[in-house]
């Protein structure tokens, strides 16, 4: 496991932007797929997008357009850009790594709070 932490979130008006990132304590070359889940209350978490180490990704269907992953291996990070947010995006988003050749969450970082509201 990489420890992972999240930084990004915030306050942020309707149809506003917002960029996260997902930084590692040391490489991330090797992880096969890192990404996005975000949790409302009460809720499970939800997939966001994911990416894998060649850039292959996926996205919560609903989602695609407005969101998009990306990642960048030499600095360790991986990044979800949200675009035309809405105050149905609120949520806690969690960013994880997969010790498999998957796409399942193994481990995750802290949480980062995203609120979308006027």
């Amino acid at each position: 496991q990489v420890p992972l932490v999240e930084s990004g979130g915030g306050l942020v008006q309707p149809g506003g932007s917002l960029r996260l990132s997902c930084a590692a304590s040391r490489s991330i070359f090797n992880i096969y797929a890192m990404g996005w889940y975000r949790q409302f209350p009460g809720k499970q978490r939800e997939l966001v997008a994911a990416i894998t180490s060649d850039h292959a990704t996926k996205h919560e269907a609903s989602l695609k357009g407005r969101f998009t992953i990306s990642r960048d291996n030499a600095k360790n990070t991986v990044y979800l850009q949200m675009d035309s947010l809405k105050p149905e995006d609120t949520a806690v988003y969690y960013c994880f790594g997969s010790s498999g050749n998957n796409w399942i969450p193994t481990y995750w970082g802290q949480g980062t709070q995203v609120t979308v509201s006027s």
